[in-house]
């Protein structure tokens, strides 16, 4: 299973990149889209709502179970990918490609909380 060094990543299995332009990008992880399987439904959250950080965000559905996808920082909804939710099963073919939403984070939105892919896989390895 990879987990580029490149990301950020929380408990509950979303990955973050960090953007030029400041905003935040978010998907699911590789373990995620494994332990769900074929993914066939993606419900992603509404331009311009504001969430809290680890606030429902979206729900990605798959054959076999249905799960939330948090949001890993405080902000506003930028923009979203309609491709993943047009094409579900394109999170499965890469996961750390095809992102689900991007972020705007609040004054107090940082990454301090999130895990590095050494502590992501800790996580991944004691489940």
């Amino acid at each position: 299973m990879s987990i580029p060094a490149d990301l950020k990543y929380t408990r509950s299995h979303e990955w973050v990149r960090a953007e030029a332009d400041g905003t935040f990008t978010i998907g699911i992880t590789e373990h995620a889209q494994e332990l769900l399987g074929d993914l066939v439904f993606i419900e992603l959250p509404v331009v311009g709502s504001e969430l809290a950080a680890e606030q429902e965000a979206a729900v990605v559905e798959s054959v076999k179970a249905a799960a939330d996808v948090y949001a890993p920082i405080a902000g506003t909804i930028v923009e979203v990918n309609q491709e993943a939710v047009d094409a579900p099963e394109l999170v499965n073919q890469d996961a750390y490609t095809v992102w689900l939403f991007r972020m705007q984070p609040t004054a107090d939105g940082n990454l301090d909380s999130l895990l590095d892919a050494g502590a992501y896989q800790q996580l991944v390895d004691a489940a």
